[in-house]
């Protein structure tokens, strides 16, 4: 059981009132909706808390950051973390939890995409189980958010290819119906300058708009390059969230 002192109890519940006040988009608790409907069939959990398997996504959801559903979170998860989680405000994670870092994150959505000339078409490729261990390495190399060994099963991850190796990608991460998350946007160093994350980007934005689905991402609020892009193809924020990164606290 969660022990508190009558004044940290207060604040706790104080900001637990300002959450889901403040939660009435399903894109202000992406990962508790996407886990509840599109990304179910990789979903473990209750009603009181949800987790992708840890080799798929760190990702976890609550339909509220209440007492209960934290240590219902903590009772369920096989492991002790690192575990994301994203919310409209900030949270003070209780005992047993322990906050690692938090990401200030602008949420940018697509209605109306803009189509726009590409000096260099590159053919863009299905990506399967047998492209893991490049897509793995490309991430490791890029760093453009979490990807694990099964990420790939979220869906939809297309790469660009130059001389057999595997120079770009992009693919869906959650998807909170009638929402789906392009993520993973990533090139090579050596091929930036290219278009290639562009070209990925609307290839996304055309599946997600034929599956009548509306397109979404997440950046970091200090990656200006990366903003500009996706303004410049349509996107339009939102607003600003939070991902916080946290785990199990040593007993």
């Amino acid at each position: 059981m969660f022990l508190f002192n009558r004044h940290a109890e207060l604040r706790f519940f104080v900001i637990i009132f300002s959450f889901t006040a403040i939660m009435e988009h399903l894109l202000d608790n992406p990962a508790w909706n996407a886990l509840c409907s599109g990304n179910n069939s990789l979903s473990n959990g209750n009603q009181f808390a949800k987790y992708f398997s840890p080799d798929v996504s760190p990702f976890t959801g609550l339909p509220a950051a209440t007492v209960e559903n934290f240590q219902h979170l903590h009772e369920i998860t096989p492991v002790d973390g690192p575990f994301g989680l994203m919310t409209p405000v900030k949270v003070d994670f209780p005992q047993p939890w322990k906050m690692l870092r938090e990401m200030d994150i602008v949420q940018m959505v697509c209605e109306n995409p803009i189509e726009r000339p590409m000096a260099n078409q590159a053919e863009i490729i299905p990506l399967t189980e047998q492209n893991v261990p490049e897509m793995l390495a490309l991430t490791k190399l890029t760093n453009p958010g979490p990807f694990l060994r099964r990420t790939i099963e979220m869906g939809h991850y297309r790469g660009i290819f130059k001389e057999g190796k595997l120079v770009a990608m992009a693919g869906q991460r959650l998807n909170p119906v009638p929402y789906a998350e392009i993520s993973a946007v990533c090139t090579h160093p050596d091929h930036l300058g290219k278009g290639y994350a562009a070209q990925l980007l609307l290839d996304q934005i055309r599946r997600i708009k034929a599956a009548r689905q509306i397109p979404f991402l997440n950046a970091l609020t200090t990656n200006i390059r990366a903003i500009k892009l996706y303004e410049s193809i349509g996107f339009t924020v939102r607003k600003e969230i939070f991902i916080s990164i946290f785990q199990k606290a040593e007993r």
